[in-house]
């Protein structure tokens, strides 16, 4: 290797060592690792390469026509870097990824993501060793924390579920049933002086039937809860020292303090994130040298423009499956699979994902409401309050169930002293709303910090069509929307609807709700601002490129906005859609299924004009914001080297996707699914609500559910629905009977979302 090279190579090196500090790495940039497997028709295609990218990245290893394949090593800028297998642009086999925090992952991959047995070290030193899958530690492994306790046991989705053992440093222990990371079922607690639990466990702590034992012989048997008014039991003395007097309270408030799971480092950027910079033609590459044998031991030499000199037709063979599979890894391959150099599949162009709305700083008109609406929250979430029941009283539901609290700036006995104006908060059933976020999993501390912490809320640039203004968390989890006092009114009437319909439903599309609120302001203005607090369906690792919202309506469905105006907020409608969705069949059936229950709940409270929010992120966006489709079939041309008998679902291995939808992914949240382009052809008046497939199909990742929940089919809309008939086509405007509406959305959805096949 030339002196150049080992200068780049050192200097590569010497960054990517500075940014992990001084942990000593197990590979250097050509240290012996095993070959991936490679073809045999495809053998003499393979090349070794070096070269620095056109954005500045270095890739050294072998090569096939357009992609890394086989042994090699590719470093970004950013300090990622990446020692192992590839398979036609994919880290596929034995390998190691190193962060620029100086985390690593050593193991297997399948298909981009961290798959098989591997091991991962954190920045901060805590370890895990065990099983992965798509990224997730999932199966048997242990985790050894930076504070020096150890976990040894059953992971899912990246949590402790299943049966563990969780041994703290002090020498305390637990050894049972999890469950998403907390003590859940039947386990046992063993402390160093001896003493032991015995018992049933929900959410981290004691509940139900369980036995204390002291190392004395002395136990306690009854039933157990962090309630003192729940709490029963009995107390047998041991032989020696009585603990007539001791509380089982203690074992909550004394006993367990010191029991807390350390968190595992959560891994920010996946390496199916880090996209390569590989252009088609590779005109701008800076090649350093290539060289390689074929498959009869002669040396084969690559030109500056990266063909190989003779070209054979083996070669010719293996590009055509490496450009489809290369696709889906941020390769920009343009050239068409029938028809090689002559015709280009059509591209779209995204543009870069922007950060929505306005931080609310200070000076702000909205400032003084932002920090009245965060004195409250803080107020209504950490007041002590026993712990809530999934089985609600009726009178919890009752719409004079709402509390009042003053918070004068000097403070009082409840309220702390603030720098906001005097106001008055209204908490409406907040016995059901805490009930609400139990049942959706939202931990009280982490809903506080989102909402309460040092970080501002940001409001978005503008109202939305009832007159309402949102505001987004600073860590994009949660969204508040103001509302008028008849949706209010709405809410309240179908909350007990609505609670028994989340429950017994754990995919439900409808709004996730857990607040209602409101701020009265005394003095002169006497203005009150009434707000909900809901989840957002786009907080995600992923940026969404495209977002519609999807009615099955026509009159004044469009936003009127050519292709080069489409930002990725802005929201696209019913005659902007342009895609049908193709969900694995597992998943498409569960779709249909909870849509239908879905509707049949808004269609028996009466509500209309509810909506489908549907959100895009494709997967083959390149740097430059470059998307092209995975497979265009056109004039019967099925595309080289392609298996058409199943769908391709984000580059998994099909056998990790088990048939059980729930298993991996919630219904509309971070779902792979495939986006096939439509054209619209309208030859009437009336336009065409779903355009005519394309056959190009664009890899995606989706977000979907039902939203704008709260309006009901009162007298306004009525007259609204009577005025537009005289004028338009009755069917075509939003404003119809709940039972016509559901149906007219049913049918509509079924025709954009369709099973994968």
């Amino acid at each position: 290797m030339s002196k150049e090279i080992n200068g780049i190579v050192k200097a590569w090196e010497a960054t990517v060592r500075k940014s992990t500090g001084t942990k000593k790495r197990a590979n250097g940039i050509f240290s012996p690792m095993s070959v991936a497997h490679v073809d045999d028709d495809e053998s003499a295609a393979v090349c070794e390469v070096e070269k620095i990218l056109p954005n500045g990245d270095f890739y050294t290893g072998q090569w096939l026509d357009r992609f890394p394949h086989g042994q090699g090593k590719y470093l970004w800028t950013d300090g990622y870097m990446y020692v192992g297998e590839w398979r036609k642009g994919s880290t596929t086999g034995k390998g190691r990824f190193s962060w620029p925090s100086g985390a690593t992952y050593d193991g297997e991959f399948k298909s981009g993501n961290m798959d098989g047995k591997g091991t991962y070290i954190g920045s901060s030193g805590d370890t895990y060793k065990g099983s992965w899958v798509m990224n997730l530690k999932h199966g048997q492994g242990t985790e050894s924390y930076p504070n020096g306790d150890f976990y040894d046991g059953e992971w899912r989705k990246g949590l402790q579920n299943g049966h563990g053992r969780y041994q703290w440093k002090n020498g305390n222990q637990y050894i049972g049933q999890w469950k998403n990371g907390v003590f859940c079922g039947n386990g046992t607690m063993m402390w160093s002086n001896g003493n032991r639990y015995d018992g049933c466990w929900e959410e981290g702590l004691p509940k139900g039937n369980g036995t204390f034992r002291w190392s004395n012989g002395s136990f306690y048997v009854g039933i157990w809860s962090q309630d003192p008014t729940e709490q029963s039991g009995t107390y047998y003395p041991g032989a020696s020292d009585s603990h007539e007097d001791w509380d089982p309270q203690d074992v909550y408030n004394v006993e367990l303090i010191d029991c807390q799971i350390c968190p595992c480092e959560e891994v920010l950027i996946y390496p199916l994130q880090k996209t390569l910079s590989v252009s088609c033609g590779e005109e701008d590459n800076k090649i350093l040298s290539k060289k390689r044998t074929d498959g009869s031991g002669r040396p084969r030499w690559m030109s500056e423009d990266g063909r190989i000199s003779n070209f054979s037709s083996e070669c010719e063979d293996g590009g055509a499956s490496a450009i489809d599979f290369g696709s889906k890894y941020g390769f920009d391959t343009s050239v068409d699979h029938c028809n090689r150099g002559r015709n280009s599949l059509s591209r779209l162009r995204i543009k870069n994902a922007k950060r929505q709305g306005e931080t609310i700083s200070k000076g702000h008109k909205n400032y003084e409401l932002m920090l009245n609406l965060q004195l409250g929250i803080r107020h209504s979430v950490g007041r002590p309050a026993p712990s809530a029941s999934l089985d609600l009283k009726n009178s919890a539901f009752d719409p004079k169930e709402k509390v009042w609290t003053r918070f004068p700036p000097e403070g009082s006995k409840h309220t702390p002293p603030h720098p906001s104006c005097e106001f008055r908060w209204k908490d409406y059933c907040p016995v059901v709303f805490r009930a609400l976020r139990k049942l959706f999993k939202v931990d009280p501390a982490d809903y506080m910090i989102s909402i309460c912490g040092n970080d501002a809320l940001r409001m978005l640039s503008s109202p939305g069509k009832s007159g309402s203004f949102f505001y987004l968390t600073n860590d994009d989890r949660y969204m508040i929307k103001t509302m008028k006092k008849a949706e209010v009114k709405v809410f309240l009437r179908m909350l007990p609807a609505y609670y028994k319909h989340v429950r017994a439903f754990e995919n439900t599309l409808v709004t996730r709700f857990y607040g209602l609120h409101c701020v009265k302001l005394t003095g002169s203005a006497q203005k009150k601002v009434r707000f909900v607090i809901m989840g957002n369906l786009f907080c995600s690792q992923y940026a969404i490129h495209r977002r519609f919202d999807l009615k099955g309506s026509t009159f004044g469905r469009s936003t009127d906005k050519p292709e080069t105006e489409i930002e990725p907020t802005t929201t696209l409608k019913d005659l902007d859609l342009n895609y049908i969705f193709r969900l694995q069949k597992s998943w498409f059936q569960e779709f249909c299924r909870q849509v239908d229950r879905d509707c049949d709940f808004l269609e028996h409270e009466r509500i209309m004009d509810y909506s489908m929010l549907v959100g895009l992120h494709f997967k083959e966006t390149t740097s430059s914001g470059t998307v092209t489709p995975i497979r265009h079939s056109s004039a019967g041309c099925t595309p080289t080297g392609v298996d058409d008998a199943g769908p391709r679902l984000s580059g998994v291995d099909i056998d990790h996707l088990i048939m059980d939808p729930s298993r991996w992914f919630q219904l509309g949240v971070n779902m792979p699914a495939r986006a096939e382009m439509t054209i619209r052809k309208s030859t009437s008046d009336t336009p065409q609500l779903v355009g005519e497939r394309t056959g190009e199909l664009y890899e995606i990742i989706i977000f979907f559910g039902i939203i704008d929940i709260l309006q009901e089919y009162d007298i306004s809309k009525k007259l609204e629905h009577a005025y537009k008939s005289f004028q338009y086509d009755p069917t075509s405007i939003s404003a119809v009977d709940p039972r016509q509406y559901s149906k007219r959305f049913r049918d509509f959805i079924f025709r954009v979302f369709v099973e994968d096949t």
